[in-house]
């Protein structure tokens, strides 16, 4: 089984804008269905505090920031209970594809050893989630609107 969770979105707004809202942690709540909140510093090293909601659930998780390059891309790393059960490195990648496009890569890369089993029950909501995500931030990013900012 493959153990990355990979999509793709073409989002017709500039890379800084893109970034803005995607590393307006304080905005999620009004537009992200699936990362309900994010508390923390977006620094490598830092820890978050990131609360999700899968259908009717609601999973806190504490990961710490691996990497930021501004207007390019951030990660980080999350584990289920303890690191080595279930861990995975969540990423977003900003393509710039013209001035005023981009394509935005969103995955989570997973290992561990419950990483077959977790993954097999909930991949597919998972993926759904992802998705969702991204086309509630192209539907925010693509808006006149300066909400977010």
């Amino acid at each position: 089984m493959d153990k990355r969770i990979k999509t793709e979105i073409i989002i017709n707004a500039s890379k800084e804008k893109l970034w803005v809202l995607l590393t307006n942690f304080n905005g999620y709540p009004n537009w992200n269905p699936f990362i309900r909140s994010i508390e923390g510093e977006l620094k490598q090293g830092g820890r978050l505090k990131n609360t999700l909601q899968n259908g009717e659930k609601i999973m806190v998780f504490k990961p710490i920031v691996l990497e930021v390059v501004p207007f390019h891309s951030f990660s980080w790393l999350g584990s289920l209970w303890v690191k080595g059960l279930f861990d995975g490195r969540h990423y977003f990648c900003i393509e710039e594809i013209a001035p005023n496009q981009v394509k935005l890569i969103h995955g989570e890369d997973f290992s561990g050893i419950l990483s077959t089993a977790i993954l097999k029950q909930v991949g597919e909501d998972t993926r759904k989630n992802f998705v969702d995500m991204n086309q509630a931030l192209k539907q925010l990013a693509e808006s006149d609107s300066t909400f977010g900012h």
